[in-house]
């Protein structure tokens, strides 16, 4: 259904609509293939889109979360994969430069202006294998060096890898005063002890090549360990930075993929003659219901996060549990919405050919990507009961992150 969005955020979608027609036309064989859209992203460099969350001070367009969150939907309803893949460069770019307004970092200004530059290209690298990734621990170990930390692990669905200069990352260190830490870090993807492992051949979301990345002994200085906390705790930091954004991005991928299926639905309603059809109305009104069910979550959430008075109201429990809820709707619903679609589109949701068959494999994605269903459903009915699932670290209140 029709939106209202404000000027900035029109302004931001003009950028996305000169693109799409092409992501479009691109996807198909990228998927096919299981190639990564290395045009795309050359494409989206030279309209200035790579730059959509660095802040307008330091060279960037300056879109804040509720401003990104269009762009990816719009992306997703032409590219899912490019939209998951880039969304790994917005929204952490976005979480740093919130952080940045606050603190005037120089070292995150650096950071920044890189971006701007376009030297730097961001993926948050934090999956592994058999864990939940709920950052509050890894199986990634660092051992103390001079200088800084050796880093030894392997990551999985190292998404935006195939294109990233710099990532963030985890690893546990069992420090001998404060106990077992994890460490958040950047790391230098050009590390030659940073390997990439070409495993990546997936049902859906095959041209993101969420590749493994092993880390062999790869040496960061203390300078790039951005932040560490006790592991096993919700962390302030990791809330404010991480749940926070990351998971109503996720969900705008989601639900840009089930605008994009159902704006193919309604062509094939137009071309066979079934406008004025019961059965048809029946399931496009479905559809549009679910998406804006969504929309309406993903919308009050960027808007209310990062105020004071949403710090201030809520613990971090309940912060974790509401980006959660955001982010599973959103996957929830999407999936929903194609099941409805096959009513009406029938044998062509079948058909490799046709785009309606790899957008319905790319939506299954949401239902694992972090928050996963099951944490999700954890940590609402947890806090709904007032149940306590972890020691908390640091906190948000009066927007101060101790």
């Amino acid at each position: 259904m029709k939106q209202l969005y404000t000027e900035r955020q029109k302004r931001f979608l003009a950028l996305a609509d000169q693109l799409v027609e092409r992501f479009r036309d691109r996807a198909a064989a990228n998927d096919a293939d299981n190639t990564f859209p290395f045009q795309n992203y050359e494409d989206m460099r030279d309209v200035g889109l790579l730059n959509l969350s660095v802040p307008e001070e330091l060279g960037g367009l300056g879109a804040t979360l509720f401003e990104v969150i269009p762009v990816v939907e719009r992306i997703a309803s032409a590219d899912a994969a490019t939209a998951l893949a880039v969304n790994m460069h917005f929204t952490p770019l976005a979480q740093w430069s919130n952080v940045w307004r606050k603190t005037k970092s120089p070292r995150l200004e650096g950071l920044l202006r890189e971006a701007a530059e376009g030297k730097l290209i961001w993926a948050a690298i934090t999956s592994e294998f058999g864990t939940p990734n709920l950052m509050t621990d890894a199986r990634t170990r660092a051992e103390k060096v001079e200088g800084g930390y050796r880093i030894t692990g392997r990551k999985n669905f190292g998404t935006n890898s195939a294109v990233a200069t710099h990532a963030s990352t985890t690893a546990r260190f069992e420090d001998p005063e404060k106990g077992p830490q994890l460490l958040m870090m950047k790391l230098d993807l050009k590390d030659p002890n940073v390997r990439i492992h070409n495993v990546w051949n997936m049902m859906g979301m095959r041209a993101t090549q969420s590749n493994d990345l092993e880390f062999d002994g790869v040496f960061v200085p203390d300078a790039d360990v951005v932040h560490s906390f006790p592991v096993g705790h919700l962390d302030a930091t990791v809330t404010e930075t991480v749940f926070g954004s990351s998971q109503p991005a996720f969900g705008a991928v989601y639900v840009g993929i089930a605008v994009g299926g159902l704006d193919w639905a309604k062509q094939q309603v137009r071309r066979r003659g079934l406008v004025d059809d019961a059965r048809a109305q029946d399931c496009i009104a479905d559809a549009e219901i679910l998406i804006e069910t969504a929309r309406a979550l993903l919308y009050r959430h960027t808007h209310q996060f990062g105020t004071p008075e949403y710090y201030n109201e809520f613990d971090l429990q309940e912060i974790v549990a509401g980006s959660a809820l955001v982010k599973h709707v959103c996957a929830t619903n999407a999936v929903a919405v194609f099941t409805r679609l096959i009513d009406v589109v029938g044998g062509a949701a079948y058909a490799k050919s046709l785009p309606f068959e790899r957008m319905w494999r790319d939506v299954q994605a949401g239902q694992f990507m972090p928050v996963s269903s099951f944490a999700a459903h954890e940590f609402i009915a947890a806090t709904s009961l007032g149940l306590v699932l972890a020691p908390t670290h640091g906190s948000l209140r009066e927007g101060v992150n101790a």
